[in-house]
């Protein structure tokens, strides 16, 4: 790719971002389940249209100075698969007492409402599309809007690809390969929301 091409690309995401003040860089964890190599085919526990957020972290960057300014992070209590299933708990690190103390999907989306008024005139960003499938899949299960529902949403995997010519799949590899330091704990909400914004500023720096 040319360096005309990738200035261009990065003058897109510039003027797409131009009108909002903040971003919301977002990554969520979900119920979920994957069989073992070792074990034998069975059913899933979780099925993929079954699956509800269990986690979601938010860091919020100034686009004026490209510093982050605050987090947020919930867990999130499901309600349809209540019991986390061994695979998600080794994936996420999120245990069984973590959602059995959290708030339900409505009463996070509450808080979360309070929360982004504090920072208002934003858009929201995560590593693909998946977050934003998965907070209507929610919304759906819980008869209420999407926490982040009016908010324009936009796939930072999309900028990067445009930008780098190595296109890394997974966030922890995109982390590594410009070179940025990982931290925390992959597939943990706020950790990976974290790492996001690391890339986002990288790409907007």
């Amino acid at each position: 790719m040319s360096i005309e091409a990738k200035l261009l690309h990065l003058q897109s995401i510039q003027n797409l971002l131009a009108p909002y003040r903040y971003l919301y860089c977002v990554d969520l964890e979900a119920t979920c389940d994957e069989a073992e190599k070792s074990e034998s085919p069975r059913p899933l526990k979780v099925p993929p249209d079954q699956m509800e957020t269990i986690e979601i972290g938010l860091v919020v960057i100034d686009l004026e100075t490209l510093e982050v300014v605050d987090e947020f992070q919930r867990f999130v209590r499901p309600q349809i698969n209540p019991i986390l299933t061994d695979f998600c708990k080794k994936l996420t690190s999120i245990q069984q007492a973590d959602v059995d103390s959290a708030s339900t999907y409505k009463e996070v989306g509450q808080e979360l409402k309070a929360f982004v008024t504090l920072y208002s005139n934003a858009a929201w960003v995560s590593w693909g599309d998946y977050d934003a499938r998965q907070l209507e899949r929610d919304a759906g299960f819980a008869a209420c809007p999407s926490l982040l529902e009016g908010l324009p949403h936009f796939n930072a995997r999309k900028w990067h690809a445009g930008l780098y010519d190595n296109r890394p799949i997974s966030l922890k590899e995109t982390v590594e390969a410009l070179g940025l330091v990982w931290h925390g704990t992959y597939h943990r909400g706020i950790d990976d929301a974290r790492n996001v914004a690391s890339i986002v500023k990288e790409m907007l720096a």
